[in-house]
């Protein structure tokens, strides 16, 4: 599923405790990710939360695609379970008792927490020197692949142009051939490219790059295990508090900040500050779990640098693009491609693959193009102007599909896409090659309408069934969808017996933020 490994430790010494958030259905994504990406141990999922322990450096730690947000673990504890008849005295007595601990163990979790951040500091130094001496040292390599990559693109539109119905299976199979060579070529030229300039890179230049980190590694030895407890006590701090279930209906999220703070100007002598704080505490009370953590960066993990506009999140972009199995050399195509999220995130993690992006939206083929440009895959994602529902690709030339049908009040069409929905699909399968993989992302309106079309497809009792339960779809509206299905099948009958060599993988339920949306993978078989 992952396309690298992460091995960059600071050994055994060094493990850190974190703590990431992760939208609803999203857990299992960032879990198996921590496992691979950075070796973790002792990792625990909770809801909307995923707990590990690792050495991994703390640049490669805020490089996790599917989590929000990262803290570092200062507590974690069974539920502060209170009676609603318990006076608020008590209430704040057990708190401060259950949730404030040990001195020392607060001071040595903000130790920690400076030298993360000193090592981020760092980490964004040399990447600032690194960039800026590559765009100096790099202008002619950039010039030949865009040269590369506009003729990428000019052979894709002819190839687009050329194939037809008519069209033999070995001309098909070459141009796959071609679109898979001409993506490894682009990829070793990029590491060759990237090794010259670094092979460019002066001694003297990387001396001043290790001065410039470790002037910024200073104020973090000041914290080290040698310095005075002095040191961390004069620090200004802000609480915030989530809470739910028993506990909020005696104290309320704003009087447990007040309890919390007053025990931590009492504990440390740290000064509350809420305008301007230089740390800031987080702390989640439910009648499940009691948590306490430190945030490790301003901005969220899930805001991505390196997309200009933004359309569908890019956690679930990147959970879609992990489901769809992306090998080397391989072709993946999104029909509804949109403002290019899906593609990036996949050509991102998976260098050695070609993405070509279809939309028939001039606006969202436009910001799909700044975004490609933005984020430097010019050379890897292309751009084709052309319909869902009648793809210029020949039979069987794509070894993945990745697409976000839209849905819901910001990414809705025009189109009415429960009555298109068995055209689009039947073009996702013929371009698909069998053992190819489909992902696609519906509304729970649409999930139910692609159940019970590929029920209707499938003769069999076992062909094609889905866990309801896990899909959560018995909360749609089953007689709206009842009466579109009654509706395709009478207008769209020969399409919907083009789709019958999907078989279904899993089903995914994931929150996309007001709504709920539902990921389908499937296979496509030789049936």
């Amino acid at each position: 599923m992952f396309s690298n490994i992460i091995t960059e430790t600071r050994g055994e010494d060094t493990m850190v405790r974190y703590y990431c958030t992760a939208g609803n259905g999203m857990e299992s994504f960032l879990v198996e990710e921590v496992k691979k990406k950075l070796a973790a141990r002792n990792v625990h999922q909770i809801p909307g939360k995923v707990l590990f322990s690792s050495s991994a450096t703390i640049h490669h730690v805020c490089d996790l695609k599917a989590a929000e947000r990262l803290f570092l673990l200062l507590k974690q504890d069974s539920p502060v379970g209170m009676s609603t008849h318990t006076s608020p005295a008590k209430t704040a007595s057990v708190l401060r008792s259950r949730l404030l601990g040990d001195r020392r163990q607060w001071l040595s979790a903000v130790m920690t927490w400076s030298r993360l951040q000193g090592e981020l500091a760092a980490s964004r130094s040399a990447v600032t020197a690194s960039t800026t001496h590559g765009v100096r040292e790099k202008g002619r390599g950039s010039e030949r692949q865009s040269d590369e990559g506009k003729k990428c693109r000019q052979e894709s539109r002819k190839r687009s142009h050329s194939f037809t119905a008519e069209e033999s299976d070995e001309k098909r199979q070459r141009g796959r051939e071609q679109i898979r060579r001409h993506a490894l070529e682009l990829e070793k030229d990029d590491v060759k490219e990237s090794e010259e300039v670094c092979a460019t890179y002066s001694k003297k230049e990387l001396e001043q790059n290790v001065e410039s980190c470790s002037k910024n590694m200073k104020n973090i030895d000041d914290l080290g295990e040698d310095a005075s407890l002095e040191s961390v006590e004069n620090v200004s701090f802000r609480i915030n508090c989530k809470c739910s279930g028993s506990l909020s209906r005696c104290m309320g999220a704003q009087e447990v900040s007040k309890v919390m703070g007053a025990g931590l100007s009492k504990l440390l002598g740290w000064k509350a500050d809420l305008k301007n704080p230089k740390l800031e505490i987080s702390v989640f009370l439910s009648d499940d779990y009691s948590l306490l953590g430190i945030p490790l960066t301003r901005l969220p993990l899930a805001n991505r640098s390196y997309i200009k506009s933004t359309g569908l999140r890019s956690t679930i972009a990147w959970a879609m693009a992990s489901l769809a199995q992306i090998q080397p050399g391989f072709c993946v195509v999104d029909p509804m491609c949109g403002v290019g999220t899906i593609l990036i995130e996949a050509a991102n993690e998976h260098k050695a693959a070609c993405f070509l992006g279809v939309d028939i939206d001039d606006g969202q083929l436009q910001k799909a193009d700044e975004n490609i440009a933005f984020a430097e895959l010019q050379g890897r994602v292309h751009l084709l102007k052309a319909s869902s529902k009648a793809l210029p690709l020949p039979s069987a030339s794509v070894d993945a599909v990745v697409c976000d049908l839209p849905f819901g009040r910001k990414f809705s069409t025009r189109v009415n896409m429960a009555d298109n929905l068995p055209l689009i699909l039947s073009e996702m399968e013929r371009v698909l090659c069998v053992g190819g993989t489909l992902v696609v992302l519906l509304s729970p309106q649409l999930s139910c309408l692609l159940k019970k079309l590929l029920s209707h497809t499938h003769s069999g009792p076992k062909g094609n069934k889905e866990d309801e339960s896990q899909t959560g779809i018995k909360n749609c509206l089953v007689s709206s969808s009842e009466q579109q299905i009654s509706q395709i099948k009478s207008s769209s009958s020969q399409e919907t017996l083009t789709i019958l060599s999907l078989r279904h993988q899993t089903t995914l339920r994931v929150s996309l933020g007001a709504i709920d949306g539902l990921i389908h993978k499937y296979i496509k078989t030789l049936d």
